[in-house]
């Protein structure tokens, strides 16, 4: 990094059970932590506190979220005990103002967030905080927050959001390497093909992504797509975008993740 400006980052989190796993994805996640500049914050906006209105965790102590089942006890058994931050809550209450951000003391970080932050930053010592998403919004609302939200990473902050670009859990083959479906591929590619777009957040194509003919299939509801607007949002138009891991697990699970900067 040749700047003070903190990267940025989507993660395709996957399976809960990467948290237990050693992979090709869990280890590009291990070097983010290892090689990115140490942030003083984190504020991570995950697929899996999906809300009516806008929340973000304002508690000192956030409680470590086992938002799923089926899975064994040593995943139930890990905790992720990394400091809230109040006072990062109140600044992004501030940079969204006139929007009304809910001060929340209830929720904590689920497996979207601490699933993979985890592995990035293991001792769990830097303050963290998680924005919610609302889904009665439209997709461009996603993308115009994260405009707002970009001023942190000149603060220090990392913000880390966390998603699938492609995520059908009721088309998933169990066979281990099983290929991707062409619509996943497709949708994928078209993902990958406009994160450079520039133009009007009104005509920006992932903005858009519904009106991609494998959109329906890849993200039969929204909220593990939308995450990567927040990201996308901060984009100043000229720093680097990368993509620390690329693939489909299960045919219909998208690993895509994107670096900023």
């Amino acid at each position: 990094m040749t700047t003070s400006r903190m990267p940025a980052l989507f993660l395709g989190h996957g399976s809960p059970m990467n948290v237990l796993e050693d992979n090709v994805y869990t280890r590009a996640w291990e070097e983010l932590g290892e090689n990115l500049p140490r942030p003083k914050a984190i504020l991570a906006v995950s697929a899996h506190w999906y809300t009516r209105g806008t929340a973000v965790t304002a508690m000192e102590n956030p409680r470590t979220i086992h938002d799923f089942g089926g899975f064994p006890q040593a995943l139930f058994d890990k905790r992720y005990p990394a400091p809230g931050s109040p006072a990062l809550a109140k600044r992004v209450q501030a940079l969204l103002a006139p929007l009304d951000v809910i001060a929340d003391q209830e929720w904590g970080y689920d497996h979207g967030s601490w699933g993979v932050l985890i592995k990035m930053y293991p001792e769990a010592d830097i303050p963290m905080i998680q924005l919610s998403i609302d889904g009665t919004k439209p997709a461009e609302y996603h993308y115009q927050l994260g405009k707002k939200l970009a001023a942190l990473r000149d603060e220090g902050v990392m913000i880390v959001a966390s998603g699938n670009v492609v995520h059908n859990l009721r088309m998933v083959k169990w066979e281990g390497n099983a290929e991707p479906y062409p619509w996943a591929r497709a949708f994928d590619e078209y993902v990958v093909n406009n994160l450079g777009w520039k133009g009007e957040a009104k005509d920006h194509p992932l903005v858009n992504f519904m009106q991609h003919e494998g959109a329906a299939l890849s993200n039969p509801t929204p909220e593990h797509y939308l995450p990567l607007l927040y990201l996308l949002g901060t984009w100043d138009g000229v720093e680097p975008i990368t993509l620390p891991t690329q693939g489909t697990v299960m045919s219909s699970l998208s690993m895509l993740s994107v670096q900023l900067g």
